[in-house]
């Protein structure tokens, strides 16, 4: 059995998922958002993200983690303030003592829903399916979520000897 927490980073809301693994089974633990206070200075709300975190990962103490990679932003200042949170989120989750493994949005969709260019609301329906019953915080919670799945669908078939594509 394996503890998986998924992280969707985001500076305003990060959405993070926690789902055990038990082989091929999957359940939900439980799913939620970080948010951060736009009016304060940046690193607050860095220090104030990691101290979040840092309280999950001790409540839940997750065995791995997998974060979101970062996509370019239109707005570099935005892609740029994504890349510090999410650096933060790393960074907690190492220390910590887990391995964390990132994936390429992309690569979530495939691995959720079967097609890398799946829409927003097809990735959220699949978690739903692949999860009955959970009741999402929200998008980015769902975003996590997916995260953890296709974290554990990578570390399930690392366990059997097969490369994911």
């Amino acid at each position: 059995m394996t503890i998986i927490l998924g992280l969707d980073p985001g500076l305003g809301t990060t959405g993070w998922g926690l789902i055990r693994a038990e082989g091929n089974r999957l359940s939900h633990l439980a799913n939620g958002q970080l948010k951060t206070n736009p009016k304060e200075p940046l690193p607050a709300r860095l220090a104030h993200l990691a101290t979040m975190l840092e309280a999950l990962i001790a409540d839940h103490s997750p065995d791995t983690a997998a974060a979101e990679e970062i996509f370019v932003n239109k707005n570099p200042q935005t892609t740029l303030k994504l890349a510090q949170a999410r650096g933060a989120l790393l960074m907690i989750a190492a220390r910590s003592g887990m391995t964390v493994g990132e994936y390429a949005a992309r690569l979530v969709k495939k691995a959720v829903v079967g097609v890398g260019s799946a829409e927003k609301v097809q990735v959220h329906a699949m978690v739903q399916r692949l999860l009955p019953g959970v009741a999402i915080a929200g998008p980015d919670a769902a975003d996590a979520l997916a995260v953890a799945i296709t974290h554990a669908h990578h570390l399930a078939s690392a366990q059997s000897g097969l490369t994911p594509r």
